[in-house]
């Protein structure tokens, strides 16, 4: 057995613990309304760091995490302190200096530190481009020495490559991943081998479900905890009972293989996928730890017979629709608290719907490009049940191009901005029934054709795509749509 999990560096500057202490079993603890002790508490994090477990997750919303961490760090100086990431998770809307200075400065007070070793971003909607500005704000805190180094949670593949070509330095992306939960493994790790960007992975155990404790046995008809109520639905949409009994009995004839847990095998799994730096252990503390058994996993590995066996076990089962993140923002909401659409659709669009003054029947949307007064147009316009959309570009605000020269991130906030005009008008993407694409260089029709598969695949509107020659400006694509409610 190893006498500490292995580390792996993280840019130049940040060494972590290939498995991280998860902390967001502390607001379950909490979700009664009595904090836990921050010293106690502390007492228990640093149990873990003494032994080689010194890299510690949490973040804003993960009750008094990160008071509790601030404790335990207050203890080493600050050379040999342990590594500390956190996240922020704010409400969309825009995304000023002022805001998100203030977002971070509460991360560095409440962790009681100078520099927030690693720093991770959360969206809800990326209809709303404000977390463009956000993460181009944080990079300039990061050049301040605020932010060791940026990374983002629950971003699939196209959003993480759309912020890369924007020009943002993100380290880490953190997503679920795991023998039920496999999304990870696909577009997301292709794009990881491409840069230098690494997974932070969570669920790896879905919440306890992948342990000799549920192994052959009934399905539970209730669920105690806010963590396992996720996981169940991640089996449920899996497949159900039978599909996850299938993978837990392969993982078990693996683990006493190699005379480990099924929880070794299951982190293993992940561990041994090249675009993942780390897997997020839960820590519940005071509570169920697992340190001596955690330690196994770094004293064996999966070999092609065991990696064969997993892979059988798979086919009782489904792929969990959709990509990375898409449990956040859109059905199957995969997520503790379930269901996510009233809190999705209490978000103010970023656009506002108006009148057209004499036509009652008409509404109308501008974006702010300093071209639609200039040349006497709209973004969008609502006519009864039909809408129709403008030929789009990847303009931000007012006037700057996003991702100049990447054609397939900028169909990705093309998409994202004709899906915001259109909500705005009361529609939904599904009512999409054409679209048309402007090219500025027909040999990238490939992944401006693959971004738009990725939105539109299950509606299949009608399409055109053409070359159309320059575009103005550092545009590569343009796109209009039409809508029927």
């Amino acid at each position: 057995m190893s006498r500490s999990p292995d580390h792996i560096a993280l840019g130049d500057t940040l060494s972590i613990s290939r498995l991280v202490c998860g902390l967001w079993q502390v607001a379950d603890l909490e979700k009664g309304g009595t904090l836990l002790d921050p010293e106690r508490a502390a007492d228990a994090l640093q149990a873990y760091a003494e032994t080689g477990f010194d890299t510690f997750d949490m973040a804003d919303h993960y009750g008094s995490a990160e008071v509790i961490t601030g404790r335990l760090l207050a203890r080493y100086p600050a050379s040999k302190r342990p590594v500390a990431f956190t996240k922020w998770c704010p409400e969309p809307g825009p995304m000023t200096a002022e805001i998100v200075r203030k977002g971070v400065q509460e991360r560095l007070d409440r962790l009681g530190v100078d520099k927030v070793d690693l720093l991770q971003f959360h969206w809800w909607t990326f209809e709303h481009p404000a977390w463009l500005d956000a993460l181009h704000e944080m990079a300039q805190l990061k050049g301040e020495g605020l932010i060791g180094a940026i990374g983002v949670t629950n971003f699939d593949a196209a959003h993480l490559a759309l912020a890369l070509a924007d020009g943002v330095p993100i380290a880490t992306n953190q997503v679920s991943f795991s023998l039920i939960d496999r999304r990870a493994a696909g577009a997301l790790s292709d794009l990881c081998k491409k840069t230098s960007v690494k997974l932070l992975a969570y669920g790896t155990l879905c919440g306890g479900f992948l342990s000799e404790k549920w192994l052959g046995q009934p399905e539970p008809s209730e669920i105690a905890d806010w963590s396992r109520s996720k996981y169940k639905r991640f089996i449920d949409t899996a497949g159900g009972w039978a599909g996850f009994q299938c993978i837990l009995a392969a993982a078990n004839e693996i683990a006493k293989k190699h005379e480990v847990s099924i929880s070794n095998v299951a982190t293993r799994w992940v561990l041994e996928h090249e675009a993942v730096a780390a897997a997020i252990i839960g820590a519940r503390i005071g509570e169920s730890e697992h340190r001596s058994d955690n330690l196994n996993i770094f004293g064996f590995s999966l070999d092609a017979e065991d990696k064969a066996r997993l892979d059988q076990a798979f086919t009782a089962t489904k792929p969990i629709p959709g990509d990375c993140g898409d449990e956040y923002r859109r059905p199957p909401y995969l997520t503790a608290s379930g269901d996510l659409s009233h809190h999705l659709d209490a978000i103010p669009s970023v656009f506002k719907a108006e009148p057209m003054p004499g036509r009652p029947d008409r509404l109308r949307v501008s974006s702010g490009s300093i071209w639609e007064p200039i040349a006497g147009y709209s973004r969008a316009v609502r006519v009864k049940d039909m809408i129709r959309v403008s030929g789009t570009t990847a303009t931000h605000a007012a006037d700057r191009c996003v991702a100049p020269g990447d054609a397939g991130a900028q169909t990705t906030y093309i998409l994202d901005k004709i899906a915001a005009s259109i909500t705005a008008l009361g529609g939904k993407m599904e009512d999409v029934v054409r679209t048309r694409i402007y090219l500025r260089d027909a040999s990238k029709w490939e992944p401006v054709s693959r971004a738009h598969g990725r939105v539109f695949g299950a509606v299949l509107p009608a399409n055109t795509l053409i070359e159309a020659g320059d575009l103005i400006g550092d545009y590569e694509v343009e796109i209009e749509a039409e809508a029927i409610v």
